[in-house]
């Protein structure tokens, strides 16, 4: 049974087979019997400092779910980690780090990027996503929407991508109009700029 660690663009965490290419944390958000259960309570978070990870890094071992220890969380791919609120760990993605705050017009501490991203991503008190209305013409490569059907789908030149807990979909004609935005407004800034996320395209476009 797979365990609730798979974090989806919108949002969700799901059970899902489906490998992630990188590794996240967001604090301890399983109880002490999750390694046996493998489910989450109803906590998204328990600090600001959402960072995105390598999967190997010095041999570190993990024991997934374990008391007292960060919640493992694992995204698809690069793109669904910024989409969910998460930016490159400083530890073991040193130089993606330093690319991305750069790209982010960033020169402060981290903690307080940290802070102006969670206020972009976050809904306190109910562990929700913001999710402003925006422009798709404003909008850089990269970046995660919800289409008309209510599914997260990547934008990425003439295209939109519909994503599946399995990956992307065959892309569709990049829409036009206002759409709910799931990428956080100052990743976004970091995209435009130049920051280029680890994607996992389907075959015909990797």
């Amino acid at each position: 049974m797979p365990r609730q660690n798979r974090v989806q663009p919108n949002g969700q965490i799901l059970a899902h087979p489906t490998r992630g290419a990188f590794l996240g944390n967001r604090g301890i958000l399983h109880d002490d019997k999750a390694h046996q259960h493998g489910q989450l309570p109803h906590r998204r978070w328990r600090h600001k400092a959402w960072v995105c990870c390598v999967l190997s890094f010095k041999n570190r071992q993990r024991h997934l779910m374990a008391p007292n220890r960060y919640t493992e969380l694992f995204f698809y791919d690069e793109a669904v980690a910024l989409a969910a609120g998460h930016r490159p760990c400083a530890e073991c993605r040193r130089a993606d780090h330093k690319a991305f705050f750069a790209a982010a017009d960033h020169s402060g501490s981290a903690p307080a990027f940290d802070d102006k991203l969670h206020a972009a991503r976050a809904i306190p008190r109910i562990y929700g996503q913001n999710r402003p209305l925006e422009d798709i013409a404003d909008l850089p490569d990269a970046t995660f929407i919800l289409t008309d059907t209510g599914r997260p789908a990547l934008l990425l030149e003439d295209m939109a991508l519909p994503f599946t807990p399995n990956g992307y979909t065959a892309p569709l004609k990049r829409p036009q109009g206002r759409y709910p935005v799931l990428t956080p407004a100052p990743t976004r800034i970091a995209l435009r700029n130049g920051f280029h996320p680890t994607l996992r395209l389907p075959t015909p476009l990797a």
